[in-house]
């Protein structure tokens, strides 16, 4: 598989493994995962063609963290050549993300990851916090994490969130490295053009992650008609219907379509990808590889788009 250079001599897979199903997020993605599985797969993972993997201390409350670190230590360690991801979180029961807040999470976090260091580690949903003054004002949040940077505790910075407005005056005022933004950046869903443009102009490397908008890109609607984690109406799904019409016509997975949007533009250094069963490996990178025909893609990129925030109407639940 493909690398790309990110920075500080790090080359991160274009396609990322996320793990935030992993952690057992029934309120978000509809289903629940064994943890044996997870840990199955998280090995597959390892094993496998990528050598980026993404997690977060909330993912699953801090069970997705723990099972990736149970895996490291039946092996005796992180493997050498896989580049970790994680995210600094609030706390969730008064949600402020200040200093105190940074330095726990991040203890918690290389404890239960099993590693003494973080390869990127990324401020994670400043948009659900009580207080972004927290995050941004001197000794906050943000200075805490470009502190770990220069302790060397970690040794890339980025910013993890949705909100695209939000994210675009962060990445204006603050030299991250990286950045993730997820579900704007899809098939269906272009409000993270701009923000792309600007993060490209400043040099911060761009992981583009929800490709699949929740998992009905990769699933269909013959399977769930969960969109960005919710449950929509059939109206509300015209847009994946007219997708799937295409992509039937020219004997085009949906999931590959959906994949290489992301991958074929040359702004994302990486698309971060969620999975919950090992099998789902061998799937993507076949999908990474399909050959669309010119055609197909002309058809699927003539189909309108929305600008807008797709998870403006969600119930988010936490963990």
């Amino acid at each position: 598989m493909n690398k790309k250079d990110i920075g500080d001599k790090i080359k991160v897979s274009e396609i990322c493994f996320g793990t935030s199903a992993l952690g057992n997020m029934p309120d978000t993605y509809g289903y629940e995962v064994n943890p044996s599985i997870a840990e199955e797969t998280i090995l597959a993972i390892l094993n496998g063609p990528s050598n980026f993997i993404d997690t977060s201390r909330n993912y699953g409350m801090g069970r997705s963290e723990k099972l990736i670190g149970n895996v490291f230590k039946s092996l005796g360690g992180k493997p050498n050549n896989i580049i970790l991801a994680t995210k600094i979180d609030r706390d969730t029961a008064t949600n402020i993300l200040d200093r105190d807040a940074t330095l726990k999470s991040f203890e918690q976090s290389i404890k239960a990851l099993e590693t003494e260091k973080i390869d990127i580690l990324h401020l994670h949903d400043p948009e659900h916090c009580k207080n972004l003054n927290d995050i941004t004002c001197k000794g906050g949040a943000l200075d805490t994490l470009f502190q770990l940077k220069e302790e060397g505790s970690v040794t890339l910075v980025g910013l993890a969130m949705g909100k695209v407005e939000m994210m675009y005056d962060l990445i204006q005022k603050w030299p991250f490295d990286v950045m993730i933004n997820h579900n704007r950046f899809t098939l269906l869903n272009r409000q993270a053009d701009k923000l792309f443009n600007l993060a490209k102009k400043k040099g911060i490397k761009i992981f583009n992650a929800a490709p699949f908008c929740g998992g009905i890109l990769a699933k269909g609607t013959k399977e769930t008609n969960r969109l960005v984690y919710q449950e929509v109406s059939e109206k509300k799904l015209k847009p994946v219907f007219d997708l799937e019409k295409i992509c039937l016509k020219y004997n085009v997975p949906l999931g590959a379509a959906a994949l290489q949007f992301s991958m074929k533009d040359p702004r994302i250094s990486s698309t971060i990808v969620g999975i919950t069963k090992k099998s789902r490996i061998d799937q993507i990178v076949e999908w990474s590889n399909f050959e669309i025909s010119e055609d197909a893609w002309t058809e699927i990129l003539s189909l309108p788009f929305s600008i807008n925030d797709p998870e403006a109407s969600r119930n988010y639940k936490l963990g």
